[in-house]
């Protein structure tokens, strides 16, 4: 069982930037592929970016590639993701999620087990 808990949202202008932190529970986080995930009201949730477990292999979606950067500290329990350049169509909620132990990293929602409460994350023009 993983619980995973998200901080460092808010409100930023566009062109502004956000760290989102994502803290894990549990002692097997370095053999635990993560993600990010986001969901805009009235649209399904997304794929942001997604990191594997150990060697820190790192895929983003095409709308946030050059502009965001994911992250984690094994040694810590938590996952990062470095929010550069925001824009208006980045406002969502933002929430982070766990694959099962050992499971290599995935882009598609149902590849994950465990998922975060989410933190909001608003642009304004």
């Amino acid at each position: 069982q993983v619980q995973l808990v998200e901080s460092g949202g808010g409100s930023v202008q566009a062109g502004g930037s956000l760290r989102l932190s994502c803290a894990a529970s549990g002692r097997t986080f370095s053999r635990v592929s993560m993600a990010w995930f986001r969901q805009a009201p009235g649209k399904d949730r997304e794929f942001v970016a997604a990191i594997s477990r150990s060697d820190f292999h790192t895929d983003y979606a095409d709308s946030v590639k050059g502009r965001f950067t994911i992250s984690r500290d094994n040694s810590k329990n938590i996952m990062y993701l470095q929010m550069d350049s925001l824009k208006p169509e980045d406002t969502a909620v933002y929430i982070c999620a766990a694959r099962g132990t050992d499971m290599v990293m995935a882009t598609y929602r149902l590849a994950y087990d465990y998922w975060g409460q989410g933190t909001q994350v608003t642009v304004s023009s």
